[in-house]
């Protein structure tokens, strides 16, 4: 598409329509600046709709539209560099990542353009299906010229196990600690149905969460009745607490007054991994490798005992591998669904950096491999969106590994990435 008509999760203006694929703070960098959102319509899902103006005071809520799942809007655009009209079609895709996530399908005169932003479709989950079907029904046999794809764990090393699979081992562990307090660290949305999973499976009525967790809960339609969770920490022994606030020094503090295990649901320690499954120096190796239970053919084989989890930090502190964004063999099953075109990644800066194109060219039509990052086009202000190469001496596929920045115990995030604006797709694409 041509600069200036459709930006997704990049709020600088400058493009005639917005998308919002999901309410993480590194998808909406922008929505909060000064003088509010003003810039053009901004598409979401109705869920995400519903607690943005509480997390962005600012915007203009004649500007929202809301587009559920499934779902298609027609925009009429104009185009910057010719002035001729240009006809686009838009369909929400459930992304199944968090409350309110979606991919975008952009169709029309430009051809046509999939923005998956942060996804997860586990191979044997129904709503993976359903969501699959969606898009399939959207593409009608249309071609993917170029997909946007979610590459945090693009590395054949990283292979997860399905989250209702995870979630169980979760309480297994709280189970096996009644006379603890609980710490699970999560973000401010996402894992709710982990914590519901587990106040089902516990018979445990009331979950503490913090007060801005508990606004944002009852804004997504989730305990509606208040009967699950709380801030009142009396009330109960399992604690859902800021990801950031999980750490040696408060385990250890609170250890001095009762009893208490962290938790922390997540795939990020799991890139502690090299390729070849070695534990990098420094860093505890987790359990020996094993089949997950509960999976049929094609189970996924891990460095993970369900029986004894990996310990996070040290003592009282425990790592899981619940993670909301597709792993390998997730990601390798939707590039056999789409066979798109071309595939680039959403993510260029991560504690693993890898180019999708480095294990999925062959899956796409033009079948080339390249890992060099293009020169911004002189003479035209392309906002380029091809992932830059890492300074990890690696040259060549068999050479690649996983590049870690490990730096501190608990604040493992994702950098800064600010979304993409989708350009000619004839033109080097990058994050900008």
């Amino acid at each position: 598409m041509d600069e200036g008509l459709v930006s997704v999760d990049k709020f600088s203006g400058g493009s005639q329509a917005y998308f919002l694929t999901h309410l993480h703070q590194d998808h909406t960098r922008g929505l909060g600046a000064a003088g509010g959102w003003r810039h053009g319509p901004l598409y979401c899902s109705p869920v995400t709709a519903r607690p943005l103006p509480t997390r962005f005071p600012g915007v203009d809520a004649s500007l929202l539209r809301p587009l559920a799942p499934g779902a298609s809007a027609s925009l009429s655009l104009s185009s910057p560099s010719t002035g001729r009209a240009v006809s686009v079609v838009v369909t929400a895709i459930p992304a199944l990542h968090c409350p309110g996530s979606l991919m975008y399908l952009f169709r029309g005169d430009l051809g046509c353009m999939l923005y998956t932003g942060d996804f997860r479709w586990e191979l044997r989950c129904e709503r993976a299906r359903a969501a699959k079907k969606a898009l399939l029904d959207a593409l009608a046999g249309d071609t993917v010229d170029v997909l946007y794809l979610d590459n945090t764990y693009c590395h054949p090393s990283l292979s997860f196990p399905p989250r209702p699979i995870v979630a169980e081992q979760i309480v297994n562990i709280v189970r096996a600690h009644p006379d603890h307090e609980i710490i699970i660290g999560v973000d401010t949305l996402g894992k709710e149905d982990l914590l519901l999973h587990i106040s089902r499976a516990l018979q445990t009525k009331v979950i503490w969460v913090w007060p801005q967790r508990l606004q944002t809960t009852h804004l997504l339609g989730i305990d509606d009745n208040q009967e699950i969770f709380t801030t009142q920490t009396s009330l109960t022994r399992i604690r859902a607490v800021p990801r950031y606030s999980l750490t040696i020094e408060s385990l250890d503090a609170l250890n001095t007054v009762c009893p208490t295990i962290g938790i922390m649901p997540s795939g990020i320690p799991w890139l502690w991994k090299n390729s070849k499954g070695k534990a990098k120096s420094g860093v505890k190796s987790p359990a020996k490798s094993i089949r997950c239970k509960g999976l049929d053919e094609g189970a996924i084989e891990m460095d993970y005992d369900p029986l004894s989890p990996p310990k996070l930090f040290e003592k009282d502190s425990y790592s899981l591998p619940y993670s909301e964004h597709a792993c390998f063999a997730e990601l390798e099953d939707f590039m056999l669904t789409v066979r798109p075109s071309t595939v680039i990644g959403i993510v260029s800066t991560s504690f693993c950096y890898v180019n999708p194109r480095h294990h999925f060219s062959h899956l796409c039509a033009d079948n080339v491999y390249s890992d060099k990052t293009p020169e911004k086009n002189k003479g035209k202000d392309i906002s380029v969106l091809t992932p830059k190469k890492r300074q990890n001496g690696s040259k060549t596929p068999k050479e690649k590994k996983i590049r870690i920045v490990y730096g501190s115990r608990v604040t493992m995030k994702r950098k800064e990435c600010c979304g993409a604006k989708i350009v000619e797709p004839e033109e080097p694409i990058s994050v900008a």
